[in-house]
């Protein structure tokens, strides 16, 4: 059994999602369990260096989590042949050139969505990485969600007969600024910065539909600006330009429809803070974060529209739970591990940067629709 270090140049990661799920949760945690196990039996152990633009947050970062590289200088670590992957985790606006200096130095490119600000330029990474040769691939987290895992067990095992509709509520209520601080950064909500909800939570709703139910041909969307004014950080009030509540009717292969809301100002009366509720001929299903409920035909009770009476029934305890049958490790982490394995010894990975583009497209495509009010087709992306 030989050890083998892999080099990553972790670029973004003093933001919220790059500490906590990328480095944290992930890196840290497969450094802490020994490495990546290969088919050989040989070990795969993660050497990441912290890249980022503040010396004092990328070198704390480090120290805190006993990270012995750091860097503010991008373009000297690209030059390291050492090492061999380009992971960004930085705001859409930097991601796409940053990449692409990347793809020039022959590094593979691992990064989080949406991996650049058009489609036009998502489908420029994906033919410069072909081109240049280096393998890629683009975070899709909820896929490996134990609640999708079990939904995904579910469709694949047939339970619900022919697939009719799909119900997705996801969002909760962020806090303007003003008496509590916001749980999400100022930027996510001034559309010149990138932000806005259909930008940030298309790219997620166009994998998780393609990957579970099949591909999605059209779409129907509606952005709103609930709340036209936040505080920032620094406590100074700002025009909120993004929308932050998106409603949207996707149309998926086989006539498949699917209902997603999503929102930034709504408060929570459900079972989690994401919930996919997929009626079939056979039976239906509802999916959170982790867990997942069922209801079988045989088992489907037998209401009666009577608004004079009280009502019989306790529906919601006339559901089963799906249960767990596997230990669940955290969704970026197992990604991550799937991406190394990949870089390594070639094992399959989708989910490359033109699946990336999918989502880029997707959420292109929903703008639009809120634009011209119409719904509006996806054509198929080649490149």
């Amino acid at each position: 059994m030989t050890t083998h270090n892999i080099g990553i140049i972790m670029n973004g990661v003093t933001g919220r999602m790059g500490t906590n799920q990328h480095l944290i949760r992930s890196i840290k945690a497969i450094r802490e369990q020994g490495g990546v196990t290969l088919p050989s039996g040989d070990i795969l152990m993660p050497d990441p260096i912290l890249v980022g633009r503040q010396e004092h947050k990328v070198r704390a970062l480090a120290e805190k989590h006993g990270i012995s590289r750091w860097s503010t200088d991008l373009d000297a670590c690209l030059a390291n042949d050492s090492d061999t992957i380009y992971f960004d985790s930085q705001t859409t606006a930097h991601r796409a050139a940053s990449i692409k200096k990347a793809i020039a130095a022959g590094k593979h490119i691992y990064c989080e969505k949406p991996t650049a600000d058009s489609l036009a330029e998502s489908l420029e990474l994906a033919r410069l990485a072909r081109e240049a040769g280096v393998k890629n691939g683009v975070v899709q987290d909820k896929l490996f969600l134990p609640g999708l895992i079990k939904l995904k067990r579910l469709v694949d095992s047939g339970f619900f007969g022919r697939i009719l509709s799909v119900r997705m509520e996801f969002g909760y209520w962020v806090f303007e600024g003003d008496w509590q601080p916001g749980q999400r950064p100022s930027w996510n909500y001034r559309k010149e910065d990138g932000g806005g909800i259909i930008v940030d939570m298309f790219a997620h709703w166009r994998y998780v539909l393609d990957n579970l139910f099949g591909e999605v041909k059209s779409v129907s969307c509606l952005g709103v600006t609930h709340i036209p004014e936040r505080v920032d950080e620094q406590g100074k009030p700002y025009e909120a330009t993004a929308d932050d509540a998106a409603y949207a009717t996707f149309e998926l292969e086989g006539g498949i429809i699917v209902q997603a809301n999503s929102s930034w100002a709504v408060r929570v009366n459900r079972d989690d803070l994401l919930t996919i509720q997929v009626d079939g001929t056979e039976g239906t299903a509802v999916a959170g974060l982790r867990d997942c409920k069922v209801q079988h035909r045989v088992n489907t009770p037998k209401p009666v529209w009577n608004p004079d009476i009280p009502n019989p029934f306790k529906f919601l305890e006339q559901w089963q739970e799906v249960p767990d049958n596997q230990i669940f490790d955290n969704g970026f982490k197992v990604q991550w591990e799937l991406f190394l394995k990949h870089v390594a010894t070639d094992s399959p990975f989708p989910w490359d940067l033109l699946e990336g583009a999918k989502g880029t497209q997707m959420a292109e495509l929903g703008l639009q629709s809120w634009s011209e009010r119409r719904w509006i087709d996806v054509p198929e992306l080649k490149l």
